[in-house]
């Protein structure tokens, strides 16, 4: 979705996490496969579609499902459990390309700047979903680290994440250094 896309960078929202990737992912050849408003149906359909066909990467980071929280015009807003099956069938699609790779699934970044916000609670659904699941699975290591962007008070700072959402470059800086030891560990470098 586009909080990964994000990440790599986009000319028409400068300062996220482009200085980070140009940093710590570019040298390392990494691929970004983010695409905005992406839900998990569209990283489904890509996968069927090619997108990922030839990749034989150590690892895959997967950060994926909070646009299924959130109706549209052409898509109903989708339960925590079909979120879960949703990310499970991403992985599977994933896994069965590439069996050699493993995964790094995150969880659902929370969403919101107040605790109480509705779309909050639901996060925490998913992912209390998916974590038992993620956790059986030999190449998955599940991952939550919501609770890095929330400050004691249960608030996300617009420092974090200006709309509730997108990770601004303070944002993408705690993503980077909670993965990176993982990706380090991975990888062996």
């Amino acid at each position: 979705d586009s909080i990964t896309h994000l990440f790599e960078g986009d000319p028409n929202v400068p300062n996220r996490g482009e200085r980070l990737w140009k940093e710590r992912y570019a040298p390392r050849h990494a691929l970004n496969l983010g695409f905005g408003w992406d839900r998990t149906q569209n990283a489904l359909w890509r996968l069927a579609h090619g997108e990922f066909a030839g990749q034989t990467p150590r690892l895959v980071v997967v950060l994926i499902g909070t646009n299924n929280l959130t109706g549209t015009d052409r898509a109903r807003t989708n339960t925590p459990a079909e979120i879960v099956e949703g990310l499970q069938a991403v992985c599977g699609q994933i896994l069965a390309a590439s069996p050699g790779s493993r995964i790094l699934l995150h969880g659902v970044f929370p969403r919101g700047g107040a605790p109480s916000d509705p779309l909050r609670e639901r996060t925490t659904e998913v992912n209390a979903l998916l974590a038992p699941w993620a956790k059986s699975q030999p190449a998955i290591r599940f991952e939550n680290i919501g609770h890095r962007f929330v400050s004691p008070d249960g608030t996300i700072s617009v420092d974090i994440m200006n709309d509730g959402v997108h990770l601004t470059e303070a944002g993408y800086r705690l993503w980077a250094d909670a993965i990176d030891p993982i990706i380090s560990a991975t990888l062996g470098a």
